[in-house]
């Protein structure tokens, strides 16, 4: 019974880490909306579009190679060491 308690208070703090997250960058999002148009109007060469789809290409190349990562782990989803994984 301890560790369904455990894991239920674990799953609640990273669903509030993760909202905190999402709400401070919604916040800066829109505190950065002005300096972002005043940047992209003065892009005369296209240099931030480049620099932005490298990020895109970086970040994805990099999403996919976690999830096959984490597709052949021994440690499951449904493993009842599945929090133990940053161990390995």
């Amino acid at each position: 019974m301890q560790t369904l308690a455990l894991d239920i208070a674990a799953t609640f703090v990273d669903d509030a880490a993760a909202l905190a997250t999402a709400l401070g960058r919604a916040l800066l999002r829109f505190a950065m909306a002005p300096i972002n148009r005043i940047a992209n109007a003065c892009d005369v060469a296209g240099v931030l579009a480049e620099r932005r789809a490298t990020f895109r290409m970086w970040r994805a190349n990099r999403a996919r190679a976690r999830q096959e990562r984490r597709r052949f782990s021994l440690l499951g989803r449904l493993s009842p060491f599945r929090h133990l994984a940053h161990l390995t």
